[in-house]
């Protein structure tokens, strides 16, 4: 199928050849004629004219004729230089998809809804997946089918628009359109892979969107647009290898099948009175195992002490007790894969005019999403299993809410010549942890299955004052001015006590009076872990409400010295009440050099506020050893462990971006050639780093330092958020549009979009003095990797639209480059592991086809596939560490466009 995926990759260049250069007769692509709003505070212009790269997204063509539902999607395969794509097993990340331009992170690239600026997540991501430890905003909390367009700005922005626009900014715009459309979605996963590789159809989806536009007066309007979802998960998950049942789970699963619970027997199995009791009963049930040799028999017999019996009964039975209990190895499988998802959002859109001059305007939505995903698979065999209750092990899962608030308002018009705009806008994110079908293994048998872990809360509020001016000097000068006041507060939220605590014996919170002999124990000895299994909640420790605010003043100047020189300048100055302030400048232009053919470059400064989540974010176990109490995971910022580790405060990433390219239009063929370069340079970006360590001994003065510094954090293991390495990212994006009318009625439209991005850490890392001496923890390997080669280097797509009269036919080919996996690892199986040895995952063509009939003007269908061959990632090589005794075929860390394979849909549209 490979092979055959060329073939229709040339077979897709041919095509574009045949028309490009075979037809006399020509039309304008609407694309060339597209109006720029986004990077100006002036006049729109059009693509070729703009001094920095701009993409403008129809998302109505972009839903109608591709496999796609929501706003990442058709972003990760329409613009080359976004990547986006689901991750699984990563708590709440396998929830909100990061989200990434140019290969930066997910926060640092600012996103605009209607040109006013969106709030953040309040989640963080701090699992192993590309954007570690940043905030991004969920593109996919509003519906794609609220939105007109979209304009992506490929350049560093911040004098503009301030914090975040280091890699580019998003523009969402929201529909305007009068009358009634809406459209019904079906989809699902056909592939060999489906179902945990047994075939047959997983994944599905169905979404139903309506949208209605009305007239308010003569020039007002409001569209409203209602969107709901359903999304089946999907698993990918190979058959599980390793030890599942030992000896005892055998005996005290025929205990059970006669009402004996051993496991009742005791709390902690070296603080019991009855002893001799447990021994008879294993005893009596051992006898009924009847796949246990006479001589391992004789053996139990023969123990008098439960420590005997620990010896022997840890011994593996897997294979015969899974053909006892009529069980296969894929019923102790994870779930690979995508999360079930249900959805319901609302968006409106609306200007009234006040008078010829001034309008009120006002936008937002509410969007609400309930979403479940697996952890790991608890295994019979372990101690954080409960055999009475579920014998064969079971599959936590979290089950998220994320509530989703916005909601802005403002005036604007004409004064004295000047455009005023005034506006507010609010927006609030909540995101709710809920773990079910789980335990608190310490509550043994009496422990719910469900829990309220806690969850996060982000609230931003924006007052923008906008003016500017054009003036009919030289060929044209447009001044603009303005500021903005925003005010923004992050909470963690602490769950329900059973979510997070150990419970002795008797029921009690363990504390660091607790005997070891009074905590709750399996058979083998092993305490019985904290909290509801696979997320265990926010303490009240972690619990936390912080707040700041910002100013910020602007001026902007566009001027057109000539007919063919357009030259822009921007400042902008804020001041941050945590951090202090800061001052940026950009300047860009944009030279015609003959008729169509045009030079522009950029050079600018930039910034990001450190997220509220990365300054007041914690996630702390409380272990007790030996009677003291001490704390493991990762510490606020501005904590005591923190300032005890020599951590610093911290503070705004810097950047500097240079960009450099031309334009070129042939009107004649009705094409429109974009080649940018670019450079961005990144000082002290925010990382979270990996656990630093308590030295056991005393080897070197650095030790004794730093063993007093982690007594005095009263921590064991910490980590931290810090500013701790510079990078640089050069790269470059390619762009051809093309459009032909063959015939009347027949037409060709093919669009060519490439990236090239490299990005590197540069320079030395910036480490606290006390903590040199493990130095590799502030920036380590896998955190390269997620930094410098978890996205493709190299991306690309060809998309080649085909209509005749009412019908259309659609293909796009999808090139994704090689992607590394963080581990570290014998990837080649020397027998030597590589201080920077990994596996690559390699590059892969995804070809998407769809057939499209329009049944009159007012309703169409389309059919389609997005991976039309069933182009899977490359799979992982079978090591433990790597794919968690098999269970993870493709790598859950990174992925180029996902793991599902073959999908499948259609969709009826109509409009009125």
């Amino acid at each position: 199928m490979y092979t055959f995926n060329k073939k229709i990759i040339i077979a897709s260049a041919t095509l574009i050849s045949a028309f490009y250069f075979g037809q006399s007769d020509s039309v304008s692509s609407k694309k060339i004629d597209d109006v720029v709003i986004l990077g100006s505070r002036g006049a729109g212009r059009s693509l070729t004219e703009t001094p920095v790269p701009v993409d403008i997204i129809n998302i109505s063509k972009i839903l109608r004729q591709s496999p796609v539902n929501n706003i990442s999607q058709a972003l990760n395969y329409v613009v080359p230089s976004f990547s986006s794509t689901s991750h699984t097993v990563n708590d709440g990340t396998d929830f909100v998809d990061p989200a990434l331009l140019r290969g930066l992170g997910p926060d640092q690239v600012l996103v605009l809804l209607n040109g006013k600026r969106r709030y953040q997540s309040s989640l963080i991501n701090v699992t192993l997946t590309p954007g570690r430890g940043s905030v991004g905003t969920d593109l996919n909390a509003i519906p794609a089918f609220a939105l007109e367009k979209i304009e992506v700005l490929r350049d560093g922005a911040s004098a503009q628009y301030g914090s975040d626009a280091i890699a580019g900014v998003v523009n969402l715009g929201l529909k305007k359109r009068l009358g009634l459309s809406g459209q019904v979605f079906l989809g699902g996963y056909a592939s060999p892979v489906a179902n945990n590789f047994s075939g047959g159809i997983d994944g599905q989806t169905i979404s139903t969107d309506l949208n209605y536009g009305a007239k308010i007066g003569e020039k007002g309007f409001i569209n409203v647009t209602g969107s709901v979802q359903y999304r089946d998960p999907y698993s990918r998950a190979g058959v599980r290898q390793g030890d599942i049942f030992n000896a005892y789970n055998a005996i005290n699963y025929r205990a059970l099948q006669n009402g004996v619970n051993i496991d009742g027997l005791y709390k902690n199995i070296t603080n019991t009175s009855n002893t001799q009791q447990i021994i008879n009963t294993v005893k009596q049930y051992a006898s009924q195992v009847d796949y246990f040799s006479p001589a391992f028999q004789s053996q139990i017999s023969s123990a008098n002490t439960i420590s005997e019996l620990q010896d022997l009964l840890g011994a593996d039975f897997t294979d015969q007790e899974l053909k006892y209990r009529s069980l296969e190895r894929k019923d102790f499988s994870l779930r690979a894969g995508q999360s079930k998802l249900q959805s319901a959002q609302l968006f409106f859109n609306s200007e009234i005019p006040v008078n010829e001059d001034w309008k009120v305007y006002s936008f937002g939505g509410y969007s609400y999403r309930l979403g479940n995903a697996g952890g790991f698979f608890r295994l019979p065999n372990t101690e954080r299993n409960i055999n009475a209750v579920t014998p064969n092990g079971y599959l936590p899962q979290i089950e998220a809410s994320v509530n989703d608030y916005s909601l802005a308002g403002g005036i604007k018009g004409k004064w004295n010549g000047w455009n005023v705009d005034l506006s507010n806008t609010f927006g609030k994110n909540a995101f709710n942890f809920g773990v079910v079908n789980t335990f608190n293994a310490s509550l043994g048998d009496l422990s719910p299955r469900t829990f309220e872990a806690g969850g996060s809360e982000f609230l931003q509020n924006t007052l923008n004052l906008d003016f500017s001016k054009k003036y009919d000097v030289l060929h044209g000068l447009n001044l603009a001015f303005g500021g903005e006041y925003r005010y923004e507060n992050y909470k963690v939220n602490a769950g329900n006590e059973n979510s997070y605590a150990s419970y002795d014996i008797y029921g009690r919170v363990v504390t660091a009076g607790t005997p070891e002999n009074e905590k709750v124990t399996d058979f083998f000895c092993v305490n019985r872990p904290a909290g509801a299994q696979v997320f265990p909640g926010f303490s009240p420790d972690n619990a936390v409400s912080g707040s700041r605010n910002s100013f910020a003043a602007y001026a902007d100047v566009e001027i057109e010295p000539t007919d063919w020189w357009l030259l822009e300048g921007a400042v902008r100055f804020e001041n941050y009440s945590d951090f202090g302030s800061t001052f940026n400048y950009k300047l860009a232009t944009n030279v015609k050099l003959a008729d169509n053919f045009n030079w522009r470059g950029a050079v600018s400064t930039g910034f990001r506020a450190p997220s509220l989540a990365q300054i007041y974010y914690s996630s702390t176990s409380t272990l007790i050893q030996k009677g003291q109490t001490t704390q493991v995971g990762t510490f606020r910022n501005n904590s005591e462990a923190a300032q005890a580790l020599g951590i610093p405060k911290l503070k705004q990433e810097t950047s500097q971006s240079y960009s450099t390219g031309i334009t070129w239009k042939i009107p004649s063929l009705s094409l429109v050639f974009t080649a940018d370069a670019y450079y961005i340079k990144i000082k002290d970006r925010v990382v979270l780093t990996d656990l630093f360590y308590r030295p056991e001994t005393v080897q070197s003065p650095d030790d004794q330092v730093l063993q007093s510094a982690f007594d005095l954090a009263r921590a064991s293991a910490a980590n931290f958020f810090a500013n701790a390495v510079d990078s640089q990212t050069k790269g470059l994006d390619i762009t051809i549009s093309q459009n032909s009318r063959i015939s009347e009625g027949i037409s060709l439209e093919n669009n060519f979009g490439l990236n090239l991005n490299q990005t590197r850490r540069i320079g030395e890392i910036h480490a606290s003095p006390k903590l040199v001496s493990q130095i590799n923890n502030y920036f380590s390997e896998p955190n390269r990797v997620y930094f410098e080669e978890a996205v493709p280097r190299i991306k690309a797509t060809l998309s080649n639209t085909f209509k005749v009269s009412a019908l259309t036919v659609s293909l796009r080919n999808s090139y994704f480059g090689k992607v590394t996996d963080a581990d570290v690892l014998d990837a080649n199986f020397d027998g030597v592991v590589g201080s920077r040895e990994h596996y690559i995952l390699n590059e892969r063509f995804v070809t998407d086809l769809s057939v499209g009939y329009d049944f009159n003007k007012n309703i169409s269908a389309t059919i389609g596939s997005n991976n039309l061959f069933n182009i899977l990632p490359s799979k992982s090589p079978n090591i433990s560490s790597l794919t968690a005794d098999n269970q993870f075929v493709y790598s859950r860390q990174v992925s180029q466009y996902g793991i599902g394979g073959r999908f499948v849909f259609a969709r009826v549209e109509f409009k009125f």
